[in-house]
């Protein structure tokens, strides 16, 4: 048994619209693959997963129980008022449906989680704020890493080329073998 960790210390939440149930999101799929082989962690909020089982669509059905989920847990009044904090950025004059409601909480429960929300929530001309439109000042109000699947990728590439140089370096200098895995991720 190895002692390198193939893990480099990613965490993220998907949102319901990054769920990729037909794997036609080249990004999506490479970010299921790490999780897959254990590179990153790969969840998706309670409430997400709950909007993507609505409808009779049963391959989205399907994808959406394949997650490790995560509850959505409010545990005192501070979180109460971060998800108000939350509200306010996103939805200037309140959440007024169950959609922005939702979208409140899972970015809360990103949050909560320390996860690095995965959306395209504002990432369209129909919503051109939304989650991504406001991630510079939710990461500044209450520290929550807003993210593109596009960014993603890159953030990991970048966690994963700093990983395998460190252990090349490490069995350079004792050695011993790399593990099968470097270079493959």
């Amino acid at each position: 048994m190895s002692r390198f960790y193939r893990f480099v210390n990613c965490r993220f939440h998907i949102d319901t619209n990054k769920i990729n149930s037909r794997s036609t999101l080249p990004n999506m799929n490479l970010i299921h693959k790490w999780s897959d082989d254990q590179v990153i962690n790969l969840i998706m909020s309670d409430i997400a997963q709950g909007e993507a089982i609505v409808g009779n669509n049963e391959l989205r059905v399907s994808k959406a129980y394949s997650y490790i989920y995560s509850i959505t847990i409010i545990n005192n009044t501070n979180d109460l008022k971060v998800i108000k904090q939350i509200e306010n950025i996103i939805f200037p004059n309140g959440a007024n449906n169950n959609n922005q409601k939702n979208d409140v909480l899972i970015v809360f429960t990103a949050l909560a989680d320390e996860s690095i929300l995965i959306t395209n929530d504002g990432a369209s001309k129909s919503q051109p704020g939304g989650i991504l439109g406001h991630r510079n000042e939710l990461k500044n109000t209450v520290n929550v890493t807003i993210m593109t699947d596009e960014e993603a990728v890159i953030l990991v590439r970048e966690k994963i080329q700093i990983r395998d140089n460190s252990i090349r370096k490490v069995c350079q200098l004792t050695g011993e073998s790399l593990p099968d895995w470097i270079g493959k991720d």
